[in-house]
């Protein structure tokens, strides 16, 4: 069985391993205080263009957004997110379990707008609701969509105008930086949110999510948010070592463009097909429609997810491509959907 389940479903690229080989014996101060976290952190500043950013390297993804937004907001305030983003539907209420609501708002592209932020604004307009503080978003967004740098900057202005915080969760920012159809930096994220995260779980690292906290009215005791919340790893530098090699060079995008070379090729070829896709096929993640027969003899060797029901004989799954994707894997993809 070949696997498009996830991006994660290999370790780690094996520079990466064999630096933390190289490094095993090393002494170094633990709680994220030592050299390579440093160094790290320097990397992804000058990368960002953003020197005076705060930087803490987390496990995962589920993690860094429950503490930031629990740093973020006070007891009586709430985030905005759209329908499918991964606060609202993949982390168990994470969120909520904080004290803090979620606000959603459907969007058939996974991206939020100022529009859709100013409807829930005008429905929490006193202090019998919620107040919405911060407006979170992805990219890539769950479905694979890329937000443009003109779109940032109106969601940004809309934040700004409206005293919003807002979030961008970065755990396939790779994918998204790659994408052919991306013309955002990560120097203009840098400029246009008040924080956000670098994914290394799903970009080639073992695990690792570097947080950017570019706001200064969010730096404060910061790391009492990640120790209080069982978020601060004693051997630090594990994640530090990762984020060093990944912004050593230029491995970060390398990685995320394999997989998006490897999505382009499936696309392409279920494109060929007259396969339709339930979203713009835009980076790693792929949804293509296929019949339920399709999906059954598809699945007999390989792995992937179910999306939605599109009729009463067809659904959407989901294809995931990953840094170390194998044109032969995908190859024999190819030459399955050929098969009678």
């Amino acid at each position: 069985m070949y696997s498009f389940n996830n991006d994660y479903s290999e370790g780690a690229h094996p520079r990466i391993l064999q630096t933390l080989t190289d490094t095993n014996l090393e002494q170094n101060n633990g709680y994220s205080q030592d050299r390579h976290t440093a160094h790290a952190a320097d990397l992804i500043r000058a990368e960002a263009a953003c020197p005076g950013a705060d930087i803490h390297i987390l496990v995962g993804g589920t993690q860094t957004n429950s503490a930031v937004i629990a740093a973020a907001l006070r007891p009586h305030q709430a985030v905005i997110a759209a329908t499918t983003g991964h606060i609202n539907v993949h982390e168990t209420g994470a969120v909520e379990a904080s004290g803090h609501k979620v606000l959603t708002r459907p969007a058939a592209d996974g991206k939020l707008t100022p529009a859709l932020i100013r409807e829930v604004l005008n429905t929490h307009t006193d202090e019998h609701m919620v107040q919405p503080k911060m407006v979170y978003i992805s990219d890539s967004t769950e479905i694979g969509t890329l937000y443009t740098k003109a779109e940032l900057e109106a969601l940004s202005h809309c934040c700004r105008q409206n005293g919003l915080w807002l979030f961008l969760d970065g755990a396939r920012l790779g994918a998204a930086l790659t994408s052919p159809a991306n013309d955002l930096t990560m120097a203009d994220i840098a400029a246009l949110t008040d924080v956000f995260y670098i994914g290394g779980t799903k970009n080639g690292a073992l695990f690792g999510e570097a947080l950017v906290i570019v706001n200064d009215a969010l730096k404060l005791d910061f790391r009492y948010l990640i120790k209080q919340r069982g978020a601060m790893l004693a051997k630090g530098w594990l994640l530090g070592i990762q984020f060093e090699e990944l912004f050593r060079d230029r491995l970060f995008y390398d990685l995320a463009a394999h997989a998006n070379a490897m999505a382009a090729r499936l696309r392409d070829a279920l494109a060929e097909r007259g396969y339709e896709f339930a979203y713009p096929p835009q980076t790693n993640q792929l949804f293509p429609i296929f019949t339920d027969e399709r999906i059954e003899k598809l699945s007999r060797d390989f792995l992937f997810m179910p999306d939605k029901r599109i009729d009463a004989n067809r659904q959407s799954v989901r294809l995931v491509t990953s840094w170390a994707t194998t044109e032969a894997g995908v190859e024999d993809f190819i030459r399955a959907l050929d098969m009678k």
